[in-house]
């Protein structure tokens, strides 16, 4: 790249390269972005995935995995502007600030290493989620309290009847301060929000200028009543006295900007989320009715409310020197706009992205809440608050409509939530009329934290049974409600929950022929999940299913491909076959097995793939040439792999001299990756971002430690399989007994997955969370 005439600011030619029509025209500020970011920035994702917008002067970042990158690396990419002023105040409303002495500084938000590490150690307690089980129960007060004003209208604005004050109340009895000015509360913080994140004209400006700067007096009256408070309760009480004992980390400057700060921060997210979230269900009425019927679903539908429609758009980053990003470089100083909300909907990290789906079993890996050491220290406060509304209306007023009517928004790059939401019901229809008991029993708790993942599954029906080979059974399953499935990718997988069981199987049909088709084979040493569905399962059977979910994708921009499979290991490559030939891409199929009695789908590969296929059964001679397999892959080709571990070790050796990235492989069977607390030794871990130690006892796993902690990761198979639960290593020895890592990745002792891999030895190990 070159051309770049300010490398500091990231202005000018920077924007030459890349290039793109849509890039050039790109404005946050426009009606697209404004109605629909995630659908504004599709085109981006697909084309351009990391562009420069002239008309804003910011880097714009649209993919997951690269808004990922960005929030994990806080060195690299600094939060100093995440509180810039997006549109640059004019002269007057400058002075309009200077006149109130308003200075807001550093907060937890946009402060660098090692402050804001510092700070938030010390700080943290209060949310940690043993300590906020006890809020939930001030939150379903406040909530009924507020419904009870309003059970027998009829009609109501939800965000004026409850959504806006509710979550007030609970962040300044949280936060320990009065309560008293809600009114107040509320023209200053949307202020603050408009000052930050908005484009107001220059007399705009000014007026928001007056109020930030009456904010900003308000907050410093607050803190001073509140330290002749010494024993108050709240989270600015912990501050403060954290003030008066190290004023070296917790500075006066300090305390009154996080003052300011986290008012807006601790409601105005969780009010525009809720609003978000009560818009998106009643919109989508059959997930409105499954959690009516089984409010188990109500976590992860407020997780899959977070990704679809989360009122936190996007963050902003500086890059502090040179980088390379999406693979575009990046001069030092560039501005980011990380746009979370595209990422959260990018097929390359959720199926079927753009679909609003309650059962989706990795909705918690949304970016709403920002990721790594920055992530949002209150995002368990938000869902306790989204969870209880959930369950409290949909338990009384299971029958509520979304009211016909135009949903408007403050202008922002970063804030999203409808300024209103009406909606209507029929009060004589009101469960509590017919029963008045409702109100005194009933109630769900669900526990602080991210979702439970047994609680998320859909009903499905077994549409055809068919023998696929000796051993083998196909099942055709549908939506138990005559619903669409998700759409799903090549190389995908669902977990079928039978008979006690919970297990992994890929898909193998072709998307979009109205089913999910499996291949099961009975594993005569199994644990029993493959027989009772060989035994037990039969046509109109229902069962549950979680997916689909891809942590073996099909990387479709490479020329040449070799596929191959190991017995049961054809089910995802037989769906990357499929999806190559209709791509046009060359590839091969190699398929291994004992004979052809026990190799599924052998005469429809032989029929729809037959010149790029070689069966190699074993009692016929016809035994695979792994090498001869390797020396024929075209230069720069991929090979992808799944089958049993003695195949994928000898591919994985015998293409150890391949650039990286030529090798993909996984497995079908966990192998030994269970927890035996009688053999196993308990290790302390450091978690360096989050200044947290734990320890990980004999008989839990490292996963489970960090998930008590507070800490969000994401995990799948809970089996050493998926590489779902991946955490990065800073130091100590790991003993890997995943099966996702190279024999080179293991020796490098960088990375480690943390359902299954364990200190070696007992000692001490210090990761990146």
């Amino acid at each position: 790249m070159t051309g770049l005439s300010d490398a500091e600011t990231g202005t000018a030619d920077e924007a030459a390269c890349p290039f793109s029509r849509a890039a050039a025209e790109f404005d946050p500020f426009d009606a697209p972005y404004q109605a629909d970011p995630a659908e504004a920035l599709r085109w981006s994702r697909e084309q351009l995935p990391v562009f420069f917008s002239e008309k804003l002067g910011y880097w714009v970042v649209s993919r997951y995995e690269d808004i990922k990158a960005v929030f994990r690396d806080n060195i690299l990419y600094s939060p100093c502007i995440a509180l810039e002023k997006i549109t640059p105040a004019p002269p007057e409303a400058m002075e309009v600030l200077k006149s109130y002495g308003y200075q807001l500084n550093r907060t937890m938000v946009n402060e660098d290493e090692p402050a804001h590490m510092e700070r938030r150690r010390v700080l943290m307690d209060h949310f940690l989620p043993e300590n906020l089980e006890a809020k939930q129960e001030m939150v379903r007060r406040l909530t009924r309290e507020k419904m009870d004003q309003f059970i027998d209208r009829g009609r109501v604005d939800l965000v004026d009847a409850l959504l806006y004050e509710v979550p007030l109340n609970v962040a300044l009895h949280f936060l320990g301060v009065p309560e008293d000015e809600i009114a107040v509360f509320k023209t200053f913080s949307v202020a603050h929000s408009v000052n930050t994140w908005g484009k107001p004209t220059d007399e705009q400006q000014i007026a928001v200028a007056h109020s930030v700067g009456q904010f900003w007096q308000y907050a410093g009256k607050i803190i001073d009543r509140m330290k002749q408070e010494p024993d108050g309760t709240g989270w600015m009480h912990e501050t403060i006295r954290k003030n008066a004992q190290m004023p070296d980390v917790v500075t006066d400057s300090y305390v009154h900007s996080m003052m300011m700060a986290i008012i807006v921060a601790a409601h105005e997210t969780t009010s525009l989320a809720s609003a978000n979230m009560f818009r998106t269900l009643l919109s989508h009425r059959q997930a409105w009715d499954d959690i009516c019927d089984d409010p188990s679903l109500i976590p992860n539908a407020v997780e899959e409310c977070l990704r679809y429609a989360g009122s936190i758009v996007a963050w902003r980053r500086q890059a502090t020197a040179p980088a390379r990003l999406g693979g575009v470089e990046l001069p030092a100083g560039a501005k980011l706009l990380i746009v979370q909300a595209s990422g959260n909907q990018d097929e390359r990290h959720f199926e079927d992205g753009d679909r609003f789906d309650i059962y989706r079993d990795n909705a918690v890996d949304h970016l709403t809440f920002g990721y790594g050491s920055h992530q949002c220290m209150g995002k368990n406060i938000g869902r306790m608050e989204m969870r209880i509304f959930l369950e409290e209306f949909t338990r009384r007023l299971p029958h509520l409509k979304l009211c016909e009517q135009t949903f408007a928004h403050v202008p922002s790059t970063s804030f999203r939530g409808p300024e209103e939401v009406w909606v209507a019901w029929d009060p004589a229809g009101n469960p509590e009329r017919r029963d008045p008991s409702l109100l005194s029993r009933g109630e769900r708790h669900f526990p602080v934290g991210p979702p439970l993942r047994r609680d998320i599954a859909r009903k499905v029906k077994v549409a055809a049974v068919r023998r696929e080979a000796e051993g083998v059974v196909g099942l055709t399953l549908v939506d138990a409600r005559g619903r669409a499935l998700p759409k799903w990718s090549a190389g995908a997988h669902v977990e079928l929950v039978a008979g006690g069981f919970d297990r992994k199987y890929s898909l193998c049909g072709k998307p979009g022929n109205g089913g999910y088709d499996l291949a099961i084979l009975r594993e005569a040493d199994g644990r029993g999940g493959s027989a009772h569905i060989h035994d037990a399962v039969t046509e109109g059977t229902e069962l549950r299913l979680r997916g689909p979910h891809n942590l073996f994708r099909l990387d479709e921009n490479t020329d040449a491909y070799v596929l191959v499979a190991g017995g049961i290991g054809i089910t995802p490559i037989i769906a990357m076959a499929d999806r190559l030939q209709a791509l046009g891409k060359s590839y091969h199929v190699h398929y291994c097995g004992r004979s052809r009695q026990t190799m599924a789908f052998v005469e429809r590969l032989e029929r729809e793939h037959g010149s790029c296929l070689t069966i190699h059964a074993g009692n016929e001679g016809q035994r695979a040439d792994l090498q001869q397999i390797v020396n024929e892959l075209p230069a720069g080709g991929q090979i992808y792999v799944c089958g049993p571990e003695r195949l994928i070790a000898a591919l994985e050796q015998l293409t150890a001299h391949l650039p990286g990235g030529s090798f993909h492989f996984e497995f079908f069977a966990a192998g030994s990756a269970g927890l035996d607390p009688a053999r196993e030794k308990g290790f302390e871990v450091d978690l360096a971002d989050s200044g947290l130690k734990i320890t990980v006892a004999a008989d839990e796993t490292l996963l489970d430690a960090i998930l008590a902690a507070g800490i969000d990761v994401a995990c799948d198979c809970r089996e050493g399989l998926c590489g779902s639960c991946e955490v990065t290593l800073l130091d100590g020895e790991v003993d890997h007994r995943d099966k996702v890592l190279t024999r080179t990745e293991r020796a490098e002792n960088r990375r480690m997955m943390s359902c299954c891999s364990r200190s070696a030895n007992g000692g001490k190990l210090k990761l990146a969370l």
